[in-house]
């Protein structure tokens, strides 16, 4: 397994924190991202101390951001992020990543005052620790309103945080080599699937290799644009419920591992 992988709880999505401990050991992957529902269903302080015990390699928490429309919820959200930063330093985890949460009736320019009011006592709390903000399909405003990577570049440097790039979402974007070119001082975290076209249904991902992102060339313009962070794996959809969260981890991290050598990274 490429020393630059990670594999996101979210590729074994029904499974449960313990589970995915237990395939990952089989597996040999070391370097995994993190869900802050797992966690939370494991009870945050087990959660912590089996990940520990397992020697896990945390390169991110993840959690979805709040309903920015609806301010009667922030408070509760955001002692549970509040929580989500506490765990995120106790598994030397390299940073939480949020989605922006959705916008509702607002405009996306009032949604990012609201997000920016949002964060604040989280970027307090969080301190040293990095926050990232990941954009999102266009078909999922439920859980963000920044639907390309140029636009959450932009966000990023007005929140002082930093960009998850989500492969799956923004690979299509117009001149998006230059946009990772012009942002790659803020690009933290890269998440890497694959999509066929002609699916009209999400999230639909398959093992990278499987489907139509040119990811040897996406990864290419990461590369040259100097990205010296990790490639997260982030499978869900029916194709990878009915292939087996294991067997197509498996594929993945050996497809992956392939593109990522023809770099020599």
């Amino acid at each position: 397994m490429h020393p630059r992988i990670s594999v996101s709880a979210i590729c074994s999505y029904r499974q449960s924190l313990d589970e995915d401990i237990a395939m990952w050991e089989r597996l040999g992957v070391r370097r995994v991202g993190l869900t802050l529902a797992k966690l939370e269903a494991a009870g945050i302080d087990n959660g912590v101390r089996r990940l520990r015990d397992a020697g896990a390699d945390v390169t991110n928490v993840i959690a979805f951001g709040p309903r920015l429309f609806d301010r009667t919820m922030w408070p509760e959200h955001v002692d549970r992020l509040l929580a989500a930063v506490d765990a995120t330093k106790a598994v030397n985890s390299d940073c939480l990543a949020l989605t922006t949460g959705p916008a509702g009736s607002l405009s996306w320019d009032d949604a990012a005052d609201h997000l920016e009011e949002f964060l604040a006592p989280v970027l307090k709390a969080a301190d040293d620790l990095p926050i990232i903000i990941e954009h999102t399909n266009s078909l999922r405003v439920d859980v963000g309103f920044v639907h390309t990577l140029r636009d959450m570049v932009d966000l990023a440097r007005r929140l002082h945080v930093g960009v998850l790039c989500e492969v799956n979402a923004c690979w299509a974007e117009r001149a998006v080599d230059q946009t990772i070119h012009a942002g790659i001082d803020v690009i933290d975290l890269v998440q890497i699937s694959d999509f066929v076209v002609g699916t009209h249904d999400t999230p639909n991902r398959v093992v990278p290799g499987d489907g139509d992102i040119p990811l040897a060339r996406f990864i290419g313009d990461l590369m040259a644009s100097g990205y010296d962070g990790v490639f997260d794996l982030e499978l869900i959809g029916p194709r990878i419920e009915e292939e087996g969260y294991e067997p197509a981890v498996r594929r993945s991290v050996v497809a992956l591992t392939n593109l990522l050598d023809e770099f020599a990274l």
